[in-house]
């Protein structure tokens, strides 16, 4: 890299992230002035600083707001995963969504419905134990067939694993009531309808938890993404340090969907834009991938309430329909 590149690289980054910050601010606040109700400006203002009356208050701060930081917490967790995943596997393409994590969040929250627990709390409960447990056996078919850390063996365990999950999930549902069913389904295709400041403020724990880990480990990111020579040559532990970053990824996006359901594609798609964007070091890259994928959540969660108000879309696919164009247009770049 040149002397006149650096510079041009490092405004770039910073342009990126200012832009990061103020595009997030802007869509959390139209979050909340949007929707059935409209709400001024003036008046969204005075809601969030306690200054507006019982009504707007209510709107605002009981039902918007929560809505709009879990859509947020979400999508900068699921980016951050993904950055993650992309860097230790070597592979552009990768995704938490690929490794078996969804198939095992997704039973867990489907056994507890299916067997008449669907408290949002037990749910949620769930869905993270499913997924960390899937996690854990993925690795464990990897070490099992040969190598935990290979991306290729990894990707395989994911894909068996989630067609297991997938088998299981049709046998707690085909037996259960209709309302069951229509619950599970709805859970499945994500949505962040019953965000609550309580259920915001646990993911925040985790995200803040599993995300500054992957920020205190972005170093070794860094090394893995050269391979595993390269990176045993600087000092590194090959399989200990992916292994563990795969788990701290896993747990990571564990945590959003037990939290929000499944919604795909963000982990794809936002650590892309955030290279396209000037990061190169993992540090940078995970910080900017929060950022990006918390706007870009919060956007599509408004579109989904407001597409066809007074229904409501399922965020998951509103995030497809901008994540299967991206994938395919990635697909014929790589090629």
């Amino acid at each position: 890299m040149t002397s006149l590149t650096r510079p041009r690289r490092s405004a770039s980054l910073k342009l990126a992230f200012t832009g990061g910050v103020v595009a997030l601010v802007v869509l959390v606040i139209a979050a909340v002035a949007i929707g059935a109700v409209p709400i001024p400006l003036s008046a969204t203002v005075d809601a969030l600083l306690g200054r507006g009356d019982a009504a707007t208050n209510a709107i605002v701060l009981d039902l918007r707001a929560p809505r709009a930081v879990l859509a947020a917490l979400v999508g900068a967790g699921l980016a951050m995963s993904g950055a993650a995943l992309q860097g230790t596997m070597r592979n552009p393409l990768a995704e938490p969504y690929l490794l078996g994590v969804s198939g095992g969040a997704a039973v867990g929250a489907v056994l507890a419905m299916s067997i008449g627990f669907g408290a949002p709390a037990v749910v949620t409960v769930a869905a993270f134990a499913g997924a960390a447990l899937s996690t854990m056996l993925v690795l464990s078919i990897a070490r099992a067939v040969g190598g935990s850390t290979d991306a290729r063996l990894l990707l395989m365990a994911g894909v068996v694993v989630g067609a297991f999950a997938n088998a299981a999930i049709l046998v707690a549902l085909s037996d259960a009531p209709p309302d069951r069913i229509r619950g599970a389904l709805w859970w499945m295709m994500g949505s962040a309808s019953s965000a609550t400041w309580y259920g915001a403020g646990w993911l925040a724990v985790a995200v803040l938890a599993f995300g500054g880990a992957l920020v205190v480990f972005a170093r070794d990111l860094d090394l893995l993404a050269l391979g595993e020579e390269p990176a045993a040559a600087l000092g590194v532990d090959f399989d200990r340090a992916a292994r563990r970053t795969f788990l701290i990824a896993s747990w990571l996006a564990a945590a959003t969907v037990s939290a929000a359901g499944l919604i795909g594609f963000v982990g794809l798609i936002v650590p892309n834009l955030a290279r396209a964007l000037g990061a190169r070091q993992h540090r940078s890259m995970l910080v900017l991938s929060a950022l990006c994928g918390a706007a870009l959540l919060v956007a599509a969660d408004l579109l989904a309430r407001t597409m066809r108000s007074p229904a409501e879309l399922p965020l998951g696919a509103v995030t497809a329909l901008v994540g299967v164009p991206f994938f395919l247009a990635r697909l014929r770049r790589l090629r």
